[in-house]
Parts: C-alpha cells; sequence; structure tokens
C-alpha cells in the first residue's frame, strides 16, 4: 500500500464511518475503482481505532460518567438504579451479539461476505429498510390530519430487550455495506426511539465492540508481516481527524433532518455497483481488476 493509498483510504474511513453509508464498502469500492488491491479486513478493523478513538474523545464526559457509575455499581446495590450505570450494562449486553457472531463467522467476514455483490445487495437492502424506519419516525414526530405528534422513546426507557436488538442489529454491520450507524440507528426508530437518542446509542456500543475488533486484527498484525504500517498508522490518524469532524455534524443533522438523502445515495451507488461488476468493469472479488 502506497502513502497516497493510505491518505485516500484513510480520509474514506473517517468521513464514511459515522454516516450509515457503510465505511467498509466505501474502502472496498475506493480501491476497486481506482485499481488497487483490497485493503482487507484488517485494514478497515486497525483504521476504526482511529474512528473510535473520535468517538471516546468527542462523548468522553458521557463514557466517564457511565464508567464511574457502572463500577459503583459492581460494589453498590443501590447504585445499579442508576440510569449511568445501567446504560454501563447495557453497551455490554449489546455488544454480546457482534462479539460472538465476529468470531464466529471471521472466515467469512475476511473472504466471501467482501464479494462486491453482497455488498451492492446490502447497500440497496438497508437503504430500503432506512427509508422505512426514517418515514415511521417522521410520522410519529409531525403526526397527521386525525393523529396527534407520538412521544418517542430517549435511553431513559432502554432495556436488557431493546439492548440485545440494538446489538443484532450491530451484527449485521458485519457484512460490508449494511453500515454499523445505519443498522442500529434504524433498529432504534423502529423500536421507538427518538433520533438522538437512537444515534447516541448507537454510538457509544460500537467502541466496545470496534476497539476489540481493532486490538485483535493489531495482534495479529503484529505477528505477521502482511501489514504496511507507516500507511496503515497514517490513515488510522487521519480516520480520526476526519471522523471526529463528522460526529459533530452528524449529531447535529440527526437531531432535526431525514435519513432521506443517505437512503437515496445507497440505493443509487447499490444499483451503480450491479452494472459495472455486471458489465465486467469491477471484478466482485476482492484483490481483482475488472476485465
Amino acid at each position: 500500500m502506497s502513502w497516497f493509498e493510505s491518505l485516500v483510504l484513510g480520509l474514506v474511513q473517517g468521513l464514511t464511518e459515522f454516516l450509515p453509508v457503510s465505511s467498509s464498502a466505501h474502502l472496498r469500492l475506493t480501491a476497486a475503482f481506482s485499481g488497487w488491491h483490497d485493503p482487507g479486513a484488517a485494514f478497515t478493523a486497525i483504521t476504526q481505532i482511529g474512528t473510535e478513538t473520535a468517538v471516546l474523545i468527542y462523548f468522553r464526559k458521557d463514557i466517564v460518567r457511565i464508567l464511574t457509575a457502572w463500577f459503583r455499581s459492581l460494589y453498590d446495590g443501590a447504585a445499579r438504579r442508576d440510569h449511568d450505570a445501567r446504560m454501563g450494562w447495557l453497551v455490554i449486553v449489546g455488544s454480546i451479539p457482534i462479539g460472538v457472531l465476529g468470531l464466529t463467522l471471521k472466515d467469512q467476514i475476511e473472504g466471501p461476505f467482501r464479494d462486491l455483490r453482497i455488498t451492492a445487495t446490502m447497500l440497496v437492502v438497508v437503504g430500503v429498510v432506512m427509508g422505512i424506519a426514517d418515514r415511521l419516525a417522521a410520522r410519529d414526530e409531525k403526526g397527521g390530519r386525525h393523529r396527534a405528534p407520538k412521544q418517542r422513546k430517549t435511553l431513559e426507557n432502554l432495556g436488557v430487550k431493546d439492548g440485545l436488538i440494538y446489538g443484532c442489529c450491530q451484527a449485521m454491520a458485519l457484512v460490508p455495506g449494511v453500515s454499523r450507524s445505519g443498522a442500529t440507528i434504524s433498529g432504534g426508530l423502529f423500536m421507538g426511539y427518538k433520533r438522538e437518542a437512537a444515534a447516541r446509542y448507537s454510538f457509544l456500543l460500537a467502541v466496545p465492540a470496534v476497539l476489540a475488533s481493532g486490538l485483535f486484527e493489531l495482534k495479529d498484525a503484529m505477528e505477521g508481516d502482511h501489514v504496511a504500517w507507516g500507511p496503515t498508522l497514517l490513515a488510522t490518524v487521519i480516520a480520526f481527524g476526519s471522523g471526529y469532524a463528522v460526529i459533530a455534524w452528524f449529531m447535529k443533522y440527526i437531531s432535526t433532518k431525514s435519513f432521506m438523502p443517505f437512503v437515496w445515495y445507497r440505493i443509487v451507488l447499490g444499483i451503480l455497483l450491479f452494472v459495472l461488476v455486471g458489465a465486467g468493469v469491477l471484478s466482485p472479488h476482492a484483490g481483482e481488476s475488472g476485465g
């Protein structure tokens, strides 16, 4: 991997990690359109350490408060009723599905799941799901001629059942093209949560899963010689900077704006990808170029 490739891919990772468009799909597609080799699951996981560091810094007050309350709840029974302590436990509960499936399906994630036809399918299908979730949320928020606006749930209403459902939605993002934020926020909207609440829990839920994945891949990479460390570290730093800017923008956007621009973007990109693969311009398989 060249330094220029790492610069571009790091920027793509940071710009798309927190938007509901799938960062893994965009890394794969950027490499394919540029004639570069697929950066691979290890590169994606390591650069995600940069974007998740941006989450840790942006939500640092929330995270410190949650961790403090959670540790207190380990020895103080009364503290377990505190919202922040419960949130700590719910982040753990919500992280179980992706942890189990990530280890179970590791070979598929690094191999067959990276087929561009699967990526294109997920871009379109999850885009449609996001559109439906967005319309349901908008209907509740605005009401109608014969229907008053409906009060949607906040994170105060989050329980174990909803936490596990959120976690299962997050686990779907193991397949390129799904989008971690798109899947989890859509799941939250379907369960009746406010947009900002769904987005906030989505970001908090991603922290242990992504950091664990990145450190796991980092351990494997250090035992081998298949990672270009200089370019990969550059990409990670760039992903951190651009990712932080995107979080700040997206948290303001999602509170009041519709998902529909992202929905149409995903559908158009997915269809375009099907056309290019079908025409032989792009090979569906990682590391190959089209004929």
